[in-house]
C-alpha cells in the first residue's frame, strides 16, 4: 500500500545476506520492473538515494524496506512498456536548442536530479508523479534563471511552468522529442504514455 500522508514509510528488517546491489537508477529500475525478481535489493548511488537521504550500508545489520513506485511507459505506438525509477526528461534535441528553447517535461517520482532539487514534494511510494511542464514560449533568460533556482527549489510556483500531480497521463508533441529515463538517453518520440506502477517492488536503504 502506497504511503499516506503522517504514516512512516516501510519498516526496520534485518540486513539479508543475500542483499543484491545495484549501481543507480536504471539499473534499480530494470531489477524492480523483472516480474520475477522480487529478491533483496539496494541503489549504491542516484537521485532515489538521494531523495532517501544518502544511506550508507556499510556496517549495518539492519535496513529499512521500502516499497517503491515505478514509473511505466511508452513512446509513440510501443506495445511494450519501459520503466524508470526516478524520472523522465523529455526536451528539444540539440540542434533545436535543447534545454533553452522548445518543450520539456519533467515526470519526478523522486525529490532530485542530479544537483536540482525539482520536485519538493516528490516522493517514490505516494502512487504519483509530480510533473514540471514548460511551454517553447519561456524566454533564454527566464530558462537559465529558473535552472539556477532549481538548485535551492524555488524555480516553483511560476507562470510559465505548468505543474500537476498524476497517475497517468499523455503528452504529444509538435515533433520528435529526446526522452531520457533515469538519466540516460533512449531515443526520440512525438508521445510518451506514462502510468505509475504503485508498489512495484521493495527497496532496502
Amino acid at each position: 500500500m502506497t504511503i499516506r500522508p503522517g504514516e512512516p514509510w516501510g519498516h526496520e528488517v534485518p540486513r539479508p545476506d543475500d542483499l543484491h546491489l545495484v549501481a543507480d537508477d536504471r539499473a534499480l529500475a530494470s531489477e524492480l520492473a523483472r516480474t520475477n525478481a522480487r529478491r533483496a535489493v539496494a541503489v549504491t548511488s542516484g537521485d532515489v538515494l538521494r531523495t532517501l537521504g544518502n544511506p550508507t550500508l556499510a556496517g549495518r545489520t539492519t535496513l529499512n524496506e521500502l516499497p517503491i513506485d515505478l514509473i511505466e511507459f511508452r513512446l509513440d505506438d510501443e506495445a511494450e512498456p519501459r520503466h524508470a525509477c526516478a524520472h523522465l526528461v523529455v526536451r528539444s534535441p540539440w540542434r533545436r536548442g535543447g534545454w533553452l528553447r522548445g518543450q520539456i517535461l519533467l515526470v519526478m517520482n523522486c525529490e532530485f536530479r542530479g544537483d536540482w532539487d525539482v520536485a519538493p514534494r516528490g516522493h517514490p511510494n505516494d502512487g504519483r508523479v509530480e510533473t514540471f511542464q514548460v511551454e517553447g514560449t519561456f524566454g533564454v533568460r527566464d530558462r537559465l534563471a529558473a535552472r539556477r533556482r532549481l538548485v535551492t527549489a524555488t524555480h516553483v510556483p511560476h507562470p510559465a511552468i505548468a505543474t500537476r500531480s498524476i497517475r497517468s497521463a499523455t503528452w504529444t508533441f509538435p515533433a520528435p522529442m529526446v526522452v531520457i529515463a533515469d538519466g540516460h538517453t533512449i531515443g526520440t518520440a512525438q508521445a510518451i504514455a506514462v502510468t505509475v506502477v504503485a508498489d512495484a517492488g521493495v527497496l532496502l536503504a
